[in-house]
């Protein structure tokens, strides 16, 4: 009942090294406690997977990048300067292997394709432009 303690247990869970997390993160998308509306807990569960889970968000098989695209368009009908943030992952494609970079471009030509907010489409753009 304590929301700092959610936060920080969801942080917790999206920041394990395990082959299972994406899958976890996935069901605690449904978690009675966790709301698309509140900043900190997409943060703390979305976040932490992308921004510090690097061998599980960066996987070969691409899953990562999916679910973080799925979720960009997901919030960016509500919290565009949130979706904004959490598009930065792929903002660093070029520090990555051929694999990762060709599947990072794949999931920003997608959301290139919808239609975005100003915030997020102002960052695929320009980090399409780079490629």
């Amino acid at each position: 009942n304590h929301d700092l303690v959610l936060d920080k247990w969801f942080a917790a869970i999206s920041s394990a090294d395990l082959t299972e997390t994406l899958m976890r993160i996935e069901n605690l998308l449904s978690h009675p406690k966790f709301k698309f509306n509140q900043p900190n807990k997409v943060r703390a569960l979305i976040g932490s997977f992308c921004f510090a889970n690097h061998r599980q968000f960066h996987q070969k098989n691409g899953e990562g990048y999916a679910f973080l695209a799925d979720m960009v368009l997901k919030l960016d009908r509500g919290n565009p300067q949130l979706a904004a943030r959490l598009v930065a992952p792929f903002t660093k494609f070029s520090r990555y292997d051929e694999t990762r970079k060709t599947l990072m471009h794949k999931w920003l030509l997608r959301l290139s394709k919808e239609k975005l907010s100003k915030d997020v489409s102002e960052i695929v753009t320009k980090t399409l432009a780079v490629v």
